[in-house]
């Protein structure tokens, strides 16, 4: 069902921009606008000067800010700090890092270019909530520039391992590309431009699904642009740049495939004291406050035991989480009762069973009575993989040094949560359900400026047959 193809992938000259570790970024939705100096300070051809922050709740900034980025695209190109591959080629991206847990593992996916399909089509399949107000900044800047800067990273089901032994085999050496991201991870972008295993690949997922694990917005955004294009092109065919997205593909059975948990930061809209937390809570969850240690012990302990509790809940939801009080420095450690699905109302189970839904419904909409969406537009919700930095950010808001918290109270909660597994989000995407924004986080992301596409207008891609 899924059509992939060729292209010639656009990347950076490091004999122009030097290091690459100083050019490549994170994806633009984990950047703050207040990182943006940082970037731009190593290296005068960031990554960050093209694949711009999102505005302030993905509001369409003015004409300048997206010419200004179409017009630095094209003089990189024009002056060969950019370049275009010369011929096609299908990628192998590989990334070899340290899992929180401590070991060493190596996650390996193919960047191809991948057919567009309606979500109803069964083709591509989300399992994320999306936000339609997030994509208009983006479709401003896809629409001026004509370029995907970052790729969607998508699940595809290999369980012999086919795909990945055939990338392996063909790609070239030495890597065209390699980085070693902030935390350590190692990214490396080989070329694969032999044809017959390209049709080989191809041939693969002409009858596999695609699971979107990270990207449902930028996703969202190439099927807005698509219908644009049409409208604009009377000879638009399935052959147009426009109808395909750069994606990376990782097989859901590949050993290296990690997915962290997205711990909450949820500023509550004024004062609530721990006894009142506790109050609410009560109802739904049975708590054990966590005593006697640093805040940091506090948090080590509410996970152990959030293991501990989870231990046999393979699949299912742990029933377990972790709320820490900063302005108190008090912590608790949850464990949901039976009572609480109530609250779920005729929800599918499969949605119950996930510890990012009760959350959602039970915590934040149920005891703390605030709404999920109202929170997201009011940015009273912060989310964070790691707990630590997390803390760190809960601990300053109680001392002031949060800027964007000065002007009104509000109290701090940090929600610590279990990860969600993939077969979970196969699970979901397969029933065609929909689970809460951020639900998942895999690890480590695709960096953004390894390799990119252009969309050139008048080139067709190259189809099967």
């Amino acid at each position: 069902m899924a059509f992939i193809a060729p292209f010639q992938g656009v990347f950076f000259n490091v004999e122009k921009v030097g290091n690459l570790d100083d050019v490549v970024t994170p994806p633009y939705d984990v950047i703050s606008e207040n990182a943006v100096e940082s970037y731009t300070a190593k290296n005068p051809y960031s990554m960050i000067r093209l694949d711009i922050t999102k505005n302030p709740g993905g509001k369409v900034g003015d004409d300048a800010r997206y010419q200004d980025v179409s017009d630095l695209f094209q003089e990189w190109l024009d002056n060969d700090v950019l370049r275009r591959d010369s011929q096609l080629a299908l990628y192998l991206y590989t990334v070899q890092y340290k899992h929180p847990r401590g070991e060493t593992l190596t996650r390996k996916g193919i960047v191809a270019q991948v057919g567009l399909s309606e979500f109803d089509e069964g083709v591509v399949k989300p399992h994320e909530e999306i936000f339609t107000s997030v994509i208009s900044d983006r479709l401003r800047l896809l629409d001026t520039t004509k370029a995907q800067f970052s790729q969607i990273f998508s699940l595809f089901s290999d369980e012999e391992n086919k795909v990945l032994t055939l990338m392996d085999g063909a790609k070239e050496s030495p890597p065209m590309g390699s980085i070693t991201d902030e935390d350590g991870c190692v990214h490396s972008l080989y070329r694969v431009t032999d044809a017959v295993v390209i049709r080989q690949v191809q041939e693969f997922f002409v009858d596999k699904s695609l699971y979107i694990a990270d990207g449902h917005h930028r996703y969202t955004t190439a099927l807005e642009y698509r219908r644009l294009e049409r409208g604009r092109n009377a000879n638009f065919s399935v052959k147009d740049p426009a109808n395909h997205i750069m994606m990376y593909l990782c097989p859901m059975e590949d050993p290296g495939l990690s997915v962290l948990p997205t711990h909450r930061l949820l500023y509550w809209p004024g004062a609530l004291t721990f006894d009142d937390l506790c109050t609410r809570l009560a109802p739904w969850f049975e708590l054990e406050e966590i005593r006697d240690g640093s805040r940091e012990e506090l948090l080590v302990e509410v996970f152990s035991r959030m293991e501990e509790k989870a231990g046999g809940t393979s699949g299912t939801s742990s029933r377990t989480f972790g709320v820490y009080h900063p302005g108190e420095d008090r912590c608790l450690l949850l464990i949901v009762k039976d009572e609480a699905y109530g609250l779920l109302g005729d929800k599918p189970v499969q949605l119950q069973e996930l510890d990012v839904v009760v959350l959602s419904d039970v915590i934040v909409e149920g005891a703390l009575g605030l709404d999920q969406h109202l929170c997201e537009a009011d940015n009273l919700i912060r989310y964070f993989s790691d707990p630590d930095e997390a803390l760190d950010v809960a601990v300053k808001t109680c001392t002031g040094d949060i800027e964007e918290v000065k002007t009104e109270e509000k109290t701090p909660l940090l929600f610590v949560v279990n990860s969600t597994r993939v077969k979970q989000v196969k699970q979901i995407a397969d029933e065609e359900l929909i689970m809460p924004h951020k639900s998942t986080y895999f690890y480590p992301k695709i960096m953004t400026g390894l390799l990119f596409n252009q969309l050139v207008e008048g080139e067709d891609v190259q189809r099967l047959g």
